[in-house]
Parts: structure tokens; C-alpha cells; sequence
């Protein structure tokens, strides 16, 4: 009974940090935090409800992996609620590289603009061109935009459906950029993004440098969470340690273990993190 009861215990306390944990999924909101996460991380057709499935499908086949290995509900139990979040750290993984690659090419797109607009292309006639000589990574984006203007031919719509696929911080600047100057008007919008597209390039190369700096950092803080967990899974086929997990204060052990790897793994990167710019003209 004590360790039925500590079972149960350490069960419902995963799922509270997990509740806390995972962005809110509310249908009354119109976006969602995990929402939001998955348009940035280049998922648009992915919705929250799969992601959730996902994680629990990974959480139970490595729970059922684990205890048939080990004949251990507790420990089962436990790599379950760590896999569980394996889903969720790959679209953050997918997140910051969609971000990395977009600042990259960001200052190309905004000087390719700049010359079409130089070229005397109207502002909807240059971005459509970004569809096809523009950036790669951008021409799909770029594309519908072109497709949506000939349809509707309602620029300020358009824009915000642009703002919508791209779902990029750099990307919101630039289109109120140029919403501001299709409302305004001005002669100055060329010389206006040659020095965003100048600004770009030298914030991109800053943070680059950082980065490659950091990553030991953050590579090191990855590791030292991991490694206590891989020796868990490891010592989980030996009989006298899967005896000493499946009592009372084995359980105890396990819980505050998770606990503090999971305090001292969000302070490492907390300390250690570069300013992450956030999507605040959405």
C-alpha cells in the first residue's frame, strides 16, 4: 500500500509539472501558446490536439518499454513522464533552426525589395517577385502573398495572411515596415530598407558569434541533466537496484531527483540564454 500510494503520488506530480509546463491549449483562445509555437517552428498543419497525442503515444511506449525491461512500474512511470517531452523539446529544436536559417536570408529578401522598388516595381509587384527570385527559404511565403493580392487585390489583408505564414519576428518588422510606408507614402522606403537590410546583417553576425560561444554552455547543461537519467535507465536492469527504487523512498529519491533536474536545467539555460526576440506586432 505505502508504495501504491507513492506511485500514485509521484504519477500525479509529473502530470502537474507537466500541466504547468506545456503552453495552454485552450479552445476559447484564439491562439494558443502551442499554437503560436507550432507556426513559428514551421509546422502550420500540425495542430495542438496531434502534439498532445504524440506526447502521450511516446510517454506510454516508453513506459511500457521500460517497465518490461525492468519490471518496474516505477521507473516505467518515470522515463515515460521524461519522454513525454520529447515531442515538444523537437519543435522548440525546430523553432530556433527555422530562426537561425530566416535571419540569415532576412537581409537578402529585404535588399532584393529594395532594388525591385529602386527598379520602379509598385510595393505589391516587388514583394510578389520575392515568390520566385527571392531567398528559398522565403518563396513559399512570398508566393501566397502573390497569389492572395491577384485574388482579392486588398493589400492590407494581405499583409497580415503574410505575417501569418511566416510567423517570424524579424518578418512582423518588416511588413509593418511596409504597411507604414503603403499608408504613409514617401520617397525614403528604398533607403529604409537598405538600412534594416544593413542593421540585419551585423545583428545576425553579433548573435552568431555569441551563439557558438554559448553552445558550450548549453550543451554542458544538457548533459548534466541528462547523464543522472542514463545511468537510471542503465541500473534499471540490475535486480538489486530496481528492488531498492520500487520502495517507498526509492520513489521519494526518484521524485525530488526529477524535481531538482528540472529546477537546476531551467536556471542553467535562464542564466546562460541570449535575448530571444519575441513576435510583439503579431
Amino acid at each position: 500500500m505505502p508504495l501504491l500510494l507513492s506511485t500514485g503520488w509521484m504519477l500525479g506530480s509529473g502530470v502537474l509539472v507537466w500541466w504547468v509546463l506545456m503552453p495552454a491549449w485552450s479552445p476559447r483562445r484564439r491562439r494558443s501558446r502551442l499554437r503560436d509555437l507550432l507556426l513559428e517552428a514551421g509546422l502550420p498543419h500540425v495542430g495542438p490536439g496531434r502534439v498532445i497525442a504524440l506526447s502521450g503515444a511516446v510517454g506510454g511506449t516508453a513506459c511500457l518499454a521500460m517497465t518490461a525491461v525492468s519490471a518496474s512500474l516505477v521507473l516505467g512511470i518515470t522515463c515515460g513522464l521524461i519522454a513525454s517531452g520529447l515531442p515538444l523539446a523537437w519543435i522548440r529544436h525546430l523553432k530556433r533552426h527555422r530562426q537561425e536559417e530566416l535571419r540569415e536570408v532576412w537581409p537578402d529578401a529585404i535588399e532584393h525589395l529594395a532594388s525591385g522598388i529602386r527598379a520602379g516595381l509598385s510595393l505589391p509587384e516587388a514583394l510578389a517577385q520575392l515568390g520566385e527570385g527571392g531567398p528559398e527559404q522565403l518563396r513559399p511565403a512570398f508566393a501566397m502573398f502573390a497569389a492572395d493580392y491577384r485574388a482579392s487585390g486588398r493589400f492590407a489583408e494581405c499583409l497580415d495572411g503574410l505575417k501569418d505564414v511566416l510567423a517570424d519576428p524579424v518578418g512582423d518588422r518588416v511588413v509593418e515596415t511596409l504597411r507604414l510606408a503603403r499608408e504613409v507614402g514617401g520617397s525614403d522606403l528604398g533607403r529604409l530598407l537598405r538600412t534594416l537590410a544593413r542593421f540585419l546583417r551585423d545583428d545576425s553576425r553579433v548573435r552568431g558569434e555569441l551563439e557558438s560561444r554559448q553552445s558550450w554552455t548549453v550543451n554542458a547543461a544538457r548533459l548534466a541533466v541528462a547523464a543522472p537519467w542514463v545511468l537510471l535507465v542503465l541500473l534499471g536492469t540490475r535486480p538489486a537496484a530496481v528492488a531498492a527504487y520500487n520502495t517507498a523512498a526509492g520513489v521519494v529519491v526518484l521524485a525530488a531527483g526529477a524535481g531538482v533536474s528540472l529546477i537546476a536545467y531551467r536556471l542553467m539555460m535562464r542564466i546562460g540564454r541570449l535575448p530571444v526576440e519575441t513576435r510583439v506586432l503579431r
